[in-house]
């Protein structure tokens, strides 16, 4: 165990998120995402996991230690409902959620079609499956920066 780690972060899923820089994208996805043959395409060419827990939890997880992209710009997507995509599930709800806890301003989630998140998954850093089992609990992270501490 590490302090102040969040205890779901195991350490390939923190080296992956430590080795991306600006603008780097993240994919959290379902448990029913294509994550091993997606992964397979990314900068780090493998799958990562945090098991067991819904995607909200993860991504409480991963913004504890990485920050998104400003919010001038998009830095959180999600894949949206075939044939609804106005339509926001509860998981993408609770992930919202998870999003506005962590940033100083609220960062609105943009909609990604199905078949378009695939694409920019394929380009992403990583792929981090959670054991969320609810549709459409999948999203792309881009990572900001950290400022320097004022002296």
């Amino acid at each position: 165990m590490l302090k102040n780690i969040d205890p779901v972060l195991n350490a390939d899923v923190l080296h992956a998120l430590r080795s991306m820089g600006h603008g780097d994208t993240v994919v959290i996805s379902d448990s029913n995402f294509p994550s091993a043959s997606i992964a397979r395409r990314t900068s780090l060419g493998k799958p990562l996991s945090i098991d067991n827990v819904p995607a909200a939890r993860a991504v409480r997880a991963i913004l504890s230690v990485m920050p998104l992209d400003t919010p001038l710009q998009n830095s959180a997507g999600r894949m949206e409902v075939m044939g609804h995509p106005g339509e926001i599930p509860t998981v993408q709800t609770e992930v919202q959620a998870e999003i506005d806890a962590a940033e100083e301003k609220s960062s609105p989630m943009y909609g990604i079609e199905r078949f378009a998140f695939y694409d920019l998954a394929k380009k992403a850093y990583c792929v981090i499956t959670t054991g969320e089992t609810r549709f459409y609990g999948c999203f792309l992270f881009t990572k900001g920066i950290v400022p320097p501490v004022s002296a």
